[in-house]
């Protein structure tokens, strides 16, 4: 049993570690950090060859709102749950549940707010790039 519990302490912590590094710089940007769901390097066409896909859940607190930050990647976002307003390069936009959008990289966002101030807001975003780019760079202060 200790080593089982031992186990599940280390693999905690690894993965804490590695999604602390997937954002860049160690900054938290949201108070629930996002989830890779999914990482596969791209190895079978040729033009893209090199390149990472990674699926991420992102999760935001009932009225939560994000601090500014980059995404060196391109990305396609799905909204599963709730609704949220979105400033990207100076544009305000509300996307709810089941909308998509598509951010090009290094855009900056000056925040991403969830609009419920009692429900998470679930984002699907998935990130296609060099592998080994970290998903979120916050802007410096």
């Amino acid at each position: 049993m200790k080593k089982f519990a031992f186990s599940i302490i280390a693999l905690s912590t690894l993965f804490a570690v590695e999604t602390k590094a997937q954002h860049g710089e160690g900054h938290e940007v949201t108070k629930i950090p996002p989830k890779v769901l999914f990482t596969r390097e791209i190895t079978s066409m040729p033009e893209i060859q090199g390149q990472e896909a990674q699926l991420v859940l992102v999760r935001f607190a009932p009225g939560e709102k994000s601090g500014p930050h980059r995404h060196p990647l391109a990305l396609v976002g799905y909204v599963l749950e709730g609704s949220i307003e979105s400033t990207f390069e100076g544009e305000t936009h509300v996307f709810k549940q089941g909308d998509t959008f598509w951010e090009e990289p290094h855009g900056l966002h000056n925040g991403t707010k969830n609009l419920s101030n009692t429900k998470e807001a679930k984002l699907l975003v998935w990130f296609v790039g060099p592998k080994g780019t970290p998903i979120l760079v916050p802007e410096k202060k």
